[in-house]
């Protein structure tokens, strides 16, 4: 039996690197400014990330048919709400401050504990609470020393709506993640939204098509297998652990949006944001340490 430490830090550490991932992938489009539509680069790492499951099914010889889910809908429903989260958190922070977006998004621990509470009957203990209560303070200290909300503009009303539609959808799919973790392989649930979210990104992503420079369209495909990669560890942790211990792990995103506008677009972190992101280490060493409710069956096997 694998101790408490070492279960829900595995878990905890594997949400860590998926939400690291895609604080990258979000930030796509504001890197790419006017040059492409959020759809359009969505729809591009979409195939970009099948085309990596398919090369990984045919180098391991298995029939594609072994990848067939007994749950379709539930996998379409998962691809939909994730789709639809990515467009919404991609042009929110197109259209936005990246920190101020990211702080709206982070609603999503909100969402996705309540969600847990409610579909898993999860019990959120004094510890739990603590943990959570560390990442939430950590996560408003950031936002405060970054000024976010300190101005406000009409245009960005839109852009906000976005973000906070983003949370919900992805607290939805995190759920059915949850869900899914329980009864299908990791591929199985890698090919399904990849090719559903093919599908429901065509239509948009032509009408929204704009002409890019062949380097341009490599790099997009190019987010496919790194996208793959970091739901493979969202499904990893969310197999291991309760919601209410790797929910509020999303809150460095904060941590990674500071870096990412350290290291990308200038922006000198402060005293306030280094502490603030000990307060979240601090949260998530806590909520590590959480007794699980139950012995959780970690997904080992990418096949």
């Amino acid at each position: 039996m694998r101790g408490n430490w070492t279960t829900n830090a595995e878990a905890i550490g594997w949400v860590l690197l998926s939400t690291g991932i895609f604080s990258l992938i979000f930030a796509s489009g504001k890197f790419a400014g006017e040059t492409a539509a959020v759809v359009q680069i969505n729809f591009l790492r979409m195939i970009g990330g099948l085309a990596a499951l398919l090369v990984v099914i045919l180098w391991r010889g298995v029939p594609i048919s072994r990848y067939r889910s007994r749950r379709p809908w539930t996998h379409f429903l998962r691809a939909a709400l994730g789709t639809a989260g990515s467009v919404f958190a991609i042009q929110s922070q197109a259209d936005m401050p990246i920190v101020d977006a990211t702080a709206l998004s982070l609603l999503y621990v909100v969402f996705v504990l309540i969600l847990g509470m409610a579909f898993f009957h999860e019990r959120i203990g004094r510890r739990q609470w603590w943990g959570i209560l560390f990442c939430a303070a950590g996560a408003v200290v950031i936002l405060g020393s970054r000024g976010a909300f300190r101005q406000f503009d009409m245009a960005y009303l839109l852009p906000a709506s976005f973000a906070v539609s983003a949370a919900l959808l992805f607290a939805f799919e995190g759920t059915l993640i949850k869900h899914l973790a329980g009864h299908d392989r990791p591929m199985v649930l890698l090919v399904h939204v990849s090719l559903f979210g093919i599908l429901l990104l065509a239509v948009p992503a032509w009408m929204a098509w704009k002409p890019l420079p062949v380097a341009d369209i490599l790099i997009y495909l190019a987010l496919g297998p790194v996208g793959v990669f970091a739901q493979y560890c969202t499904i990893r942790g969310y197999g291991m652990a309760d919601i209410s211990i790797v929910g509020p792990v999303d809150y460095s995103w904060l941590i990674f949006a500071s870096l990412i506008g350290f290291f990308f677009f200038g922006e000198v972190p402060t005293w306030a944001v280094a502490g603030g992101a000990a307060l979240i280490a601090a949260g998530g060493i806590v909520l590590a340490t959480v007794k699980p409710a139950r012995e959780k069956q970690p997904v080992l096997e990418l096949q």
